[in-house]
């Protein structure tokens, strides 16, 4: 279950992920099969052959890949989200995880 998105945060990433650059949305999430974590970050792009050579640089396997119709993605979750994000510089969506979601990373 995803929550704490904005319409235009979506737009903003399909729009990114359209043109062919890995974009990164991070959402408040929970799923039962992952208590311990409590947002997730999509790491999408529309190529899914971008999508793949750009996870090889962090050990992220291609069979890991959602293959969504139009936006294949990583789900990028725990440690390897904020060490990603801080790589991609992603400030803006680490912010949510240090600001909005404090106890998310223990």
């Amino acid at each position: 279950m995803a929550f704490g998105l904005k319409k235009s945060d979506i737009e903003k990433w399909k729009k990114r992920a359209n043109e062919g650059e890995v974009a990164f949305i991070t959402h408040f999430w929970f799923d039962e099969r992952f208590p311990q974590y409590r947002t997730v970050t999509k790491a999408a792009c529309a190529n899914k052959d971008t999508l793949i050579q750009w996870g090889q640089k962090y050990n992220l396997k291609p069979e890991w890949i959602h293959d969504r119709k139009d936006f294949p993605h990583f789900d990028l979750l725990g440690d390897r989200q904020r060490d990603i994000l801080k790589k991609e510089n992603q400030y803006e969506q680490l912010e949510k995880l240090l600001t909005k979601g404090k106890d998310v990373m223990k």
